[in-house]
Parts: structure tokens; C-alpha cells; sequence
């Protein structure tokens, strides 16, 4: 398992990038810790703005330095971004269209224990809809850095979301293709397609590597870009596959699994079982144990495959 945090492979690699361009300003909210900022502050001081516990200004600074031209990545805990600040974000970078990257870290259920407050599990369903907003959700470091390096160059509004403790590896080495927008290829199979994003990529990978290794030969898709979401790569899945699970660690309203499912639904219906966090405010424990009690570790989605493929009489 890598011992390094996404969120810091994704300011070590911002911080590169800002080194030969100027134009890249971090701009965090009293969280440069948690976000990893402190040596971006040290070494790129005059790129760097910090704006205290006013997760609204922050946005609102970024909007204005996009419109002077210049590229800011605004950064701290998602659950205040997708919720505090909304109002900014919706206003001041998607209406206006302005080039402001937008990084929640600590996303999902990664604060844990620290309950309702602190998760951030509406956050897919309400980007989304704000247009041409571009959602991001990266699997692990590797991932991350080529992330970071497009979004340097990727004009336009778009919020990335990521956890905040280290998570193992989906992708081993550096020789894999990463475009916003294009889902990964992870297992190939023809009879059940597993969609997943962020976290619970590795999970999804790990189920199927297990129904593999039982005769049940499925397909595993990194669906790291929510918006814009590889409709490709759906249909492909619903024309091969007889089933589609999707895995998220947001709530089953309005993320992954519904994005999937409008387009299912509106091109050829299959059966579908979306994993995701219920309609409750979550017990409290740390994120392997959430994801275990939900089901949305390799263990739980496994047995929703076996309850899928055997309800339909797919196997």
C-alpha cells in the first residue's frame, strides 16, 4: 500500500507545475495543512493566498483572480466547498465560467468518526448540475498526478474530490493513459460491468479480481471523470454486459450510480444495483469501517454481485 496521501502527491505535483508557470496560484482557507499547502506557502509564497476559516472568500478570490487571467486551484475540506460555499461556487466560478479549480480533500466519509457534519456525501449530485462544471474523482497517486498535470492546462470550472489518507495502488506504474473524461479499462468481462470511482476503485478492482478467480468474468471501469461521464464507454458496457453495478462513497441519490443510470435507462435498459451510502446519517467509525458495514468494500460488492447476477438468473 503507497503511505502517501493523494492530496499530497497532488500538491507536491502542483507545486512543480507552478514553479515554471507563473499563472498557478493555491489558494486554501486556514487549511494548508490539511490540504498539504505549507511547502507550496514556503517556496511559491507571492502564488500562494490564504484567506482564513472563510471557505466563501476563498472561492470568491479564485473567481477573480481566474478572471485576471491567472490559474487558481482553491483548496481545502470538500464537506465545506460542496456545502458552506456553495453559493460562491455556483455564482462566481460555474454561472461566470471562470478557469477555478476547485479541490476538496478529505472528501466522502474520511473525517470518519466526525460524523454528518464533516462527511461530504452530496457533492457529485449537486456539481453536476452546475453547467459545464467538470467533476473529478481520482483512484490513487498515480492517477493523481497525471490529474493534476491536465488540470494545470485544462481550462474551465472543476471540482476534484479526494480522501485524505493513503490508499493502495489501482494503477502500479506510470504506463497507463489518463484524459479527463475517458473511463479506465481495469478488468474486461462479459458478464457484469462494475463502475466505480475515487476510493472505491481499488475495492471494485479487488471484487473482481475475486469473481474472476470464481468463473465469473466481469468488467471493472474507473469512471474517474463524473461529469463529463464516458457515455461510450456505458452503452459499450450495457451492449457486452448483462448487468451494471455502480460503487461510490457518496449517497445513492443523485452521484455516480444515478449519472449512470440516466444514461442506461434512456439506451437500453439493464438490471442495476447501485452501492453507495443510504438514506440515513452514517454510524460513526473510520472509513475502512464505513465502507465495510456499507458494503462498499471488495467483500460487500461482491456478494451484491452474486445477489444481482442470481435475482435476474444471469448465471
Amino acid at each position: 500500500m503507497n503511505q502517501i496521501p493523494c492530496r499530497k502527491i497532488f500538491t507536491d505535483t502542483l507545486l512543480e507545475c507552478a514553479k515554471s508557470n507563473p499563472e498557478i496560484f493555491a489558494v486554501t482557507s486556514d487549511a494548508r495543512g490539511s490540504v498539504t499547502l505549507d511547502k507550496f506557502a514556503s517556496e511559491l509564497p507571492n502564488q500562494f493566498v490564504e484567506l482564513g476559516i472563510a471557505e466563501q472568500n476563498a472561492v470568491g478570490v479564485a473567481a477573480g483572480l481566474a478572471l485576471s487571467g491567472l490559474r487558481p486551484f482553491v483548496c481545502g475540506p470538500a464537506c465545506f466547498y460542496s456545502a458552506r460555499s456553495l453559493e460562491q461556487v455556483k455564482v462566481d466560478v460555474a454561472y461566470t465560467q471562470s478557469n477555478v479549480k476547485i479541490v476538496g480533500v478529505s472528501g466522502g466519509v474520511s473525517y470518519g468518526a466526525l460524523g454528518a457534519t464533516h462527511h461530504s456525501l452530496h457533492d457529485l449530485a449537486v456539481m453536476r448540475t452546475f453547467p459545464n462544471m467538470t467533476v473529478i474523482l481520482p483512484s490513487d497517486n498515480r492517477q493523481t498526478e497525471k490529474l493534476t498535470q491536465q488540470l494545470t492546462q485544462w481550462d474551465g470550472p472543476a471540482y476534484i474530490r479526494m480522501g485524505r489518507n493513503a490508499v493502495p495502488d489501482v494503477y502500479t506504474d506510470k504506463a497507463f493513459s489518463f484524459e479527463i473524461g475517458n473511463a479506465n479499462t481495469l478488468l474486461d468481462g462479459e458478464v457484469l460491468t462494475i463502475i466505480a470511482c475515487g476510493e472505491t476503485v481499488y475495492h471494485a478492482l479487488k471484487a473482481g479480481e475475486q469473481l474472476h478467480a470464481a468463473g465469473i468474468r466481469v468488467r471493472v471501469l474507473d469512471m474517474h471523470t463524473i461529469k463529463p461521464l464516458d457515455v461510450v464507454a456505458i452503452k459499450k458496457a450495457v451492449d457486452d454486459t448483462s448487468a451494471i453495478i455502480t460503487v461510490e462513497e457518496h449517497s445513492v441519490f443523485g452521484g455516480l450510480g444515478a449519472a449512470v443510470a440516466e444514461v442506461v435507462v434512456q439506451y437500453k435498459p439493464r438490471p442495476m444495483k447501485m452501492i453507495g451510502f443510504p438514506d440515513e446519517n452514517l454510524v460513526s467509525g473510520n472509513s475502512t469501517e464505513l465502507f465495510e458495514y456499507y458494503g462498499l468494500d471488495s467483500a460487500g460488492i461482491v456478494k451484491a454481485a452474486h445477489v444481482l447476477l442470481s435475482q435476474f438468473k444471469l448465471v
